[in-house]
């Protein structure tokens, strides 16, 4: 699909505030004037060029609404801050999308190093959630990722331990110590993700 280089930049400025949050094609519609349609395949012909990522939600038969929309990463961290006008590492971390750079750059390491069979994220509308549920050799690998030095485990976590199944759960954070924090759950920083999915 050709898009006129002008629509693209004004598609992609708006896009970025999407980082890290659920889709939904309705407010760039509006402002560009065009159909639903036409914005979700700018962002297809974008992911289809390995720009953007499309993180599909995960179904499970359960009594709970569950997140239908994909949530939208911009691949490159760098083009992110480009993007949104940060400069320097003050800026971007004093910026509200601070938490969502670091949640993409760590989502793209992980499926980078750990090669995941399929991966998705899942969550419901009464707040239960997982970052990132990655299927590998048969098992169900959850990983949460968080900026905070010193992370616990939280009621949100244990439902999505208990509803998925999960064989295990993994906490990725910005600190440089790995260990386990409760049965099934173990913190690892960024250093350690290619030995995810290996016990």
């Amino acid at each position: 699909m050709s898009i006129p280089a002008t629509a693209l930049l004004r598609f992609w400025t708006m896009a970025v505030y999407f980082h890290g949050g659920a889709w939904n094609s309705a407010d760039p519609a509006r402002s560009f004037g065009i159909v639903e349609s036409t914005v979700r395949r700018y962002l297809d012909s974008l992911t289809q060029l390995l720009v953007v990522r499309q993180l599909q939600p995960w179904h499970e038969n359960l009594a709970k609404r569950q997140l239908k929309s994909p949530k939208v990463y911009v691949c490159d961290s760098g083009l992110l801050h480009a993007l949104l006008g940060i400069r320097s590492e003050r800026e971007l971390l004093s910026h509200p999308k601070c938490g969502a750079s670091w949640e993409g750059h760590v989502l793209e390491e992980t499926v980078k190093t750990a090669e995941p069979d399929e991966a998705y994220f899942w969550g419901t509308h009464h707040g239960a959630e997982l970052g990132l549920l990655l299927m590998k050799r048969g098992r169900r690998i959850g990983v949460e990722i968080k900026r905070a030095d010193a992370p616990t485990v939280i009621l949100l976590m244990r439902i999505a331990l208990a509803d998925l199944k999960l064989d295990e759960l993994h906490i990725v954070y910005a600190g440089s110590r790995a260990y386990e924090l409760a049965p099934w759950v173990k913190v690892m920083p960024v250093s350690t993700i290619p030995r995810l999915g290996t016990s």
